[in-house]
């Protein structure tokens, strides 16, 4: 957020001033600070902070709120503007809004000690004592943990992320048995997408502190992260074991189980849960994605539809259902969702899944302007979130085109290793690739998997190297720096690493649609690798993005500028590759397997080396478990309706339109 240089330099000047003057009842004295301020630069975030403060304790709540309303607008992922929020409502005798305000600061910094205090006193004074429990456990693990890993988990919660790891990996060095410390810089390399790093942390600080739950917790998650799906289950299965009827182990356990297909067991597990907690609704919610990705639907609905009816705030219900793609919403279910709308007590998450629900329930209904406002709502609360930067995504692209000349690749491309098996299928989200990897792993000679994280942990490994010290090379330039036994390992790393996903077939698909942005270390560590680049119409490709609710990993879709940036930068980059790795990339364009399939499976097919299999045109047959957001789709024969369906919201998407129209093909 840009801010006013004169206007940060005054509050900067004093900030120190205005805190001892609040501490000494003087607020109207501040107010006075803080409007000069505020008159050069309204969107000042700190200023808006401390002036919702002082009229709360002026007793004006009215005028606090309207400062916090500006300061959501600011910086919605500041845990502390939810801890106001939580005081305020408080001071209004608002106890159920205070309450959800102090929850939804906790997820947004679980650093805020007065807010897990004031959760466990006002949960105590409503009655419900294992929720008061629970948030004084929290206090407690808090209130003895070192002040400087405090300051880290706040660091974090800010996306302050690499001072958040300088000040961790200090307080290591002195203190290197710390498990705590370790779970926390684990979370970072996490967040970076270090998970070799990731995983070594936590199994270290396991070993210094087996006993530890949430670490072993956040282990069991890392392994689930990196597709070591077998090795989650073990950790999950030791952790049930040490209380077999703990719900919170069966929960972990049966989340694991789901991730290697094992539905039945997983159901069974939550069914457990149920008996204990009958009315979670979080785990109505996940005994339906569980069936929903099973393939039953209507077992699915069901359950989304009992998580609602035990808490009707529970919007990641209706998103469930909205996201099923095949669910339609009744009229006395889009009244309910509006008037969830009006509440005050609903967290951000929540909002976020309320109103791309209603964008769903819009679109069914024909009123396109109220859904794309619905889409815009909720995309708004997600880049606010975010901490994305498009003009360095873009540099990040631009470097690959500028190190991969066609000298280079060239060269690096000889080396590597030699392993024919995997088929990668790239390009954005949304664009047709769930379609490409059903009806090849259609193909009796083809795995399907998933969308495998290796490749990407590969490039992140090495854009962390340190090689050549203070001058060390980035990413992509430090991959002149290995050696050609490097880059055999790396490649062999990679097809080791997957076999995990693998059922004995020749070939296999890797279905990452952001490994676009790694074709060149592709082909360097894997030079016989195939690669097919799924795509699509812009508008439609892009449009389809932005009304997606992506559980990770795609943040440029929050905002359609940034999505038509990063589609040209995209669509740059593809070409790129077309010129110095010519005939390397097969492009399949969604439309047209849409209008003619069994050519364009033929070429697919030849392309890969594989035999026609009338499988392929069958694909909708195949019994796999498909978790990405087209699973319903790909289960159907080939329909043509929803090619140009982004047609419907074309007033909306005029700007979009513009910025991509040069690469509408």
């Amino acid at each position: 957020m840009p801010v006013n240089k004169t206007a940060e330099k005054i509050l900067d000047l004093d900030v120190t001033a205005i805190q001892k003057k609040m501490a000494n009842s003087q607020f109207d004295e501040v107010l006075t600070d803080l409007h000069q301020v505020l008159e050069q630069d309204p969107g000042h975030a700190d200023a808006n902070y401390l002036a919702a403060v002082c009229y709360r304790y002026k007793n004006d709540h009215h005028k606090a709120q309207q400062y916090l309303n500006t300061l959501k607008d600011l910086a919605l992922d500041k845990g502390r503007v939810y801890q106001e929020q939580g005081h305020l409502y408080r001071a209004q005798g608002l106890v159920t809004q205070a309450l959800t305000a102090y929850q939804a600061a906790c997820q947004l910094n679980p650093a805020l000690i007065a807010s897990w205090k004031i959760q466990a006193e006002l949960f105590e004074s409503l009655g419900k004592p294992a929720e008061a429990q629970q948030a004084t456990m929290q206090l407690q693990r808090l209130q003895t943990t070192p002040k400087v890993l405090i300051s880290v988990m706040d660091l974090i919660s800010q996306g302050k992320i690499v001072k958040a790891e300088s000040l961790c990996k200090n307080f290591l060095k002195q203190f290197p048995t710390n498990a705590e410390a370790m779970r926390l810089l684990a979370s970072i390399a996490m967040r970076l997408g270090a998970m070799d790093e990731t995983e070594f942390l936590l199994e270290s600080a396991i070993k210094f502190e087996p006993e530890n739950v949430q670490v072993q917790i956040d282990y069991i998650t890392a392994l689930r992260r990196r597709q070591k799906f077998e090795a989650s289950i073990d950790a999950a299965k030791n952790l049930m074991d040490k209380d077999a009827n703990n719900p919170q182990f069966q929960s972990v356990y049966a989340i694991a189980k789901m991730q290697v297909g094992e539905y039945e067991q997983a159901i069974a597990l939550f069914d457990k849960v149920l008996e204990r907690l009958p009315n979670d609704p979080v785990t109505h919610t996940s005994k339906g994605h569980a069936l929903k990705t099973w393939g039953k639907n209507s077992a699915a609905i069901d359950s989304y539809k009992t998580a609602l009816k035990n808490n009707a705030d529970y919007c990641e219900a209706y998103y469930a259902l909205s996201n099923l793609k095949t669910y339609k919403f009744d009229d006395n279910e889009i009244e309910a969702m509006r008037m969830l709308e009006s509440k005050e007590s609903l967290t951000p998450a929540n909002y976020v899944n309320l109103y791309f629900a209603l964008g769903k329930a819009y679109e069914d209904n024909q009123d396109w302007d109220l859904s794309f406002e619905y889409y815009q709502k909720g995309n708004r609360i997600k880049k606010q979130q975010s901490s994305y930067d498009a003009a360095k995504m873009s540099d990040e692209l631009r470097s690959q085109r500028q190190f991969f000349s066609a000298e280079k690749t060239d060269q690096l491309c000889q080396l590597g290793y030699p392993d024919k098996s995997p088929i990668f299928i790239v390009g954005l989200p949304r664009a047709g690739s769930t379609l490409l990897e059903q009806i090849l792993s259609s193909h009796s000679m083809v795995d399907g998997t998933l969308e495998l994280p290796n490749m990407l942990s590969i490039a992140q490994k090495l854009r962390r190297s340190k090689r050549g010290g203070d001058k060390a090379a980035g990413y992509p330039d430090v991959i002149a720096n290995l050696s050609p036994e490097e880059l055999h390992t790396l490649g062999k790393q990679y097809i080791d690493e997957t076999k995990i996903h693998r059922h004995g077939a020749a070939f296999f698909i890797d279905k990452m649609p952001n490994n676009f942005r790694h074709i060149g270390l592709i082909k360097t560590i894997l030079p016989n690798a195939k690669i097919i680049d799924a795509r699509r119409h812009p508008v439609a490709c892009c449009f389809s993005g932005f009304k997606q609710l992506f559980a990770e990993g795609q943040e440029f879709s929050y905002s359609l500028d940034d999505i038509a940036q990063y589609y040209n930068d995209y669509v740059e980059l593809m070409n790129h590759w077309d010129k110095v790795l010519p005939g390397s990339v097969l492009r399949v364009n969604y439309e047209q397997v849409i209008d003619d399939l069994e050519s364009q499976v033929r070429r697919i097919l030849d392309y890969c080396g594989l035999p026609f299999e009338i499988a392929c045109l069958e694909f909708h047959k195949t019994k796999r478990a498909v978790r990405t957001a087209s699973s319903e789709q790909v289960r159907k024969p080939i329909y043509k309706s929803g090619v140009d369906q982004w047609r419907n919201f074309e007033h909306c998407l005029q700007p979009l339109i513009e910025n991509v129209a040069k690469h509408h093909e």
